[in-house]
């Protein structure tokens, strides 16, 4: 059936990714897409520069303040005039993080569910594992997400990991370490949620290693910019059209 078998994987030549000792303050940056953030993007910010010492805040439209106020926490703000998606939102974080010579993007979203307490374990798994992708796994947890979303995760990552040919436990956390010459040698093209999901598959098909590691699951009052009818259309335009 289609989209349902296993990836054709075509490695490209120097797949990169973990390959030697990583100063990860000063070769990684953060990478944030906010959309309406105010609330959430200063302490944020704040706390993930304890870790890395570039942020970069991509604010995909925003009508509020997230962008004032994630420059006044020490993010290298980028704005967008108008929303255009969060995979365009994260294209443009990583685009200038890797043309300013960082070699690793770390990608948190913008409302606070992401603790970067957990950071310094994706820079354990990249150097445990040499992988070029790191993707936080909350399924030890998956009683705490709420049950729409976490019915859809496991929905998306089972059909994702059989195209994968390898188990991809939690394929829609957005909360990811990434190689940067590994992602400059992808072909992407989605620009809005479906974004996870491609690039999981655009890293195993390279021939580079992906690996997950356990996060917290933390969910507050915050209103998801998810909105289920039309983004489960996207993904599922996106999975119809992936192998044409």
């Amino acid at each position: 059936m289609p989209g349902e078998n296993a990836l054709h994987r075509l490695p490209i030549a120097g797949a990169s990714g973990y390959n030697g000792p990583v100063n990860w303050p000063t070769e990684c940056a953060g990478v944030i897409p906010c959309l309406n953030e105010a609330g959430a993007i200063g302490p944020l910010v704040a706390a993930v520069r304890s870790r890395v010492t570039t942020v970069f805040v991509v604010d995909d439209g925003s009508s509020d303040g997230t962008a004032a106020i994630a420059a006044q926490a020490g993010a290298d703000v980028l704005r967008h005039p108008a929303t255009r998606g969060k995979g365009a939102a994260l294209g443009t974080g990583w685009q200038c993080a890797h043309n300013r010579g960082f070699s690793w993007a770390l990608c948190l979203d913008g409302d606070g569910q992401h603790s970067p307490d957990d950071i310094p374990a994706f820079f354990q798994c990249a150097e445990r594992s040499s992988a070029a992708l790191v993707v936080g796994d909350r399924m030890s947890q998956a009683a705490a997400m709420p049950w729409v979303r976490r019915t859809v995760n496991t929905w998306m990552s089972r059909r994702l990991s059989i195209a994968a040919g390898r188990p991809l436990s939690d394929s829609q956390c957005g909360f990811r370490l990434m190689n940067l010459d590994a992602w400059s040698r992808l072909r992407l093209n989605t620009s809005h949620f479906e974004i996870e999901s491609e690039i999981l598959l655009a890293f195993v098909a390279a021939g580079c290693a992906v690996e997950f590691t356990p996060i917290r699951v933390i969910y507050k009052s915050e209103q998801s910019k998810i909105h289920p009818f039309r983004d489960a259309v996207r993904w599922a335009r996106w999975w119809r059209q992936r192998d044409g």
